[in-house]
Formats: C-alpha cells, structure tokens, sequence
C-alpha cells in the first residue's frame, strides 16, 4: 500500500469519526460542523476564483453575508441565514458587475450557505434529524464508494467527459443502485415500510450528488484548478470532499420543505420527519 493511499485511509477515518461523532451529538455541535464547512467552502471557493483581487468588493460582501449567515445558523434562525444568503449573493453580483466577476462571489455565497443551512436544518435537534443526516450519509458515501470502484473496473463510456473524465455511466449506474440500497436499508433500520416514497426520495439524492460532484468539477475546471484546496491530507479541499453530500442536503432540504407532513406525533424535527416519512 502507497503512502499517498494511506495518508488518504487515515484522513478518512479522522474526517468519518469527527462527522459522525458531531452528528450523534447533534445540537451546537453540528451546527458548528456545518458552519465550519460553510466558512472553508466559501473561502475555498473564493479563492479559487480569485475573488479578493479581481472582485475585492463582492468578496467583502460575500464573506459578510456568509459570516451573517454562519450566525444565524448557530442561532437556530433559518429564516434570516436565507435572507443573508440571498441579499448577499446579490450585493456581490452588484458589486462586481462592472469587472464581470462578481457573479463567481454569488455563487460562492449561494453555494456555501446553503450547504451550511441544509445540514443544520436537516440535523436540528431532534432523534428523526439523526436519522435523516444518516440516511443522507448512506446514500452518498456508498454510492460515491461504488461509483469510483465500479467505474474502474467496468470502464466504459463517460458520464462527462468535458467536465470530469474519470466519471463513467457504468459507475454512475452501480453506484446509484447502491446508494438507493443503502438508503432503503437504512430507512428500514428506523421504521417500519415506508412504500415507495423512500427509494423515490434516495434516488433523488443518489442524482443531486452526482451533480454535486459534477458541479464541482465544472467550477475547478473554468477556474484551472486541480483541487479545491489543501487542508486535508491526501484529499485535497473542503470542498473536493463534500461535493455530492451538500447537492444531497441541498435536495433533501427542498423535499423535506414539499413532502406533506406525515404523522408522526412527538417528533420535533419536521423537516427531517417530512424526509423520512416519520
């Protein structure tokens, strides 16, 4: 075994114990991960563009914005954090229209605070936000696992090969079964059938994180950069790690706000008993 792969073995397990740990405990502990995630993507994400130089005002913007937004997710103030989101991801597309450049500063503040958003609002406070945040985690990590496996051993055609040629259909195919597998079995794991919602709702994740991670390939491509950062060993950026998750959290965050709410008397977390059907 190389060193690089152990180095990135040992990175995992640190960055697994950490996110799960925080996720177990819920509360101020998980809304601290969400907002660390937020403040390293859109520093990582900034910086990739550039911004503090071609866009020194939009930039300023942005981080008000995601600092406001960083507070009101600690406070349990969804409503405001979408506010800041939203009003400043305008004032740096604003700011930055006469240099043309102000729109990459938009979508640093939009895609960071929202990732940070959805997780903190999926999570909340209660035992069906536990069970939502690891449905979301089967999903994507065995999918993500049996994407890159799959792919590699079965080749064939690219997903996207203009934006991410590792990427191919075979393992886009194995991957999403088994992301919908594992989130079915998970599902199972915390109640009792479920129909058909479940699957429907864990493919839609299994594709939201697929275009995550394509999204993000996209960015670092118009931008020439081959990571999005440094700061974990072996695996590069924040944002190389959390790609398909935060599209996943995004998606499941616009359908635990459309499902209809079903029964589940003495659940505190609607949005995550809305996900789950609870």
């Amino acid at each position: 075994m190389s060193r690089e792969l152990q180095l990135r073995i040992a990175s995992a397990l640190v960055l697994g114990i950490v996110v799960l740990a925080a996720t177990w405990a819920g509360g101020i502990w998980f809304r601290s991960l969400a907002v660390i995630i937020m403040l390293a993507m859109h520093y990582e994400f900034s910086t990739m563009a550039n911004a503090p130089v071609k866009a020194p005002l939009a930039n300023a913007i942005g981080w008000l914005a995601v600092l406001a937004t960083a507070l009101f997710v600690m406070t349990s103030l969804p409503s405001m954090a979408l506010a800041a989101i939203v009003i400043g991801a305008a004032g740096a597309t604003l700011a930055g229209v006469k240099r043309g450049s102000g729109l990459w500063s938009a979508t640093a503040v939009l895609y960071a605070g929202f990732a940070g958003l959805a997780l903190a609002e999926i999570r909340g406070d209660g035992l069906s936000g536990l069970f939502a945040m690891l449905f979301i985690y089967a999903i994507v990590w065995t999918a993500d696992t049996l994407a890159l496996f799959c792919g590699r051993a079965l080749g064939g055609p690219k997903l996207a090969p203009r934006i991410s040629p590792g990427k191919t259909w075979s393992g886009a195919v194995f991957g999403a079964a088994a992301g919908v597998g594992a989130g079915v079995a998970t599902a199972l794991a915390f109640r009792q059938g479920g129909g058909v919602t479940i699957p429907l709702v864990a493919f839609a994740l299994v594709v939201a994180s697929i275009i995550g991670d394509l999204f993000e390939s996209w960015v670092k491509r118009r931008l020439g950069a081959k990571d999005s950062g440094h700061i974990i060993p072996g695996h590069g950026g924040v944002m190389d790690r959390v790609d398909g998750l935060v599209f996943a959290a995004f998606a499941a965050f616009v359908l635990g706000n459309l499902l209809p709410l079903a029964d589940h008397a003495g659940v505190t977390d609607e949005l995550a008993a809305r996900l789950l059907g609870l």
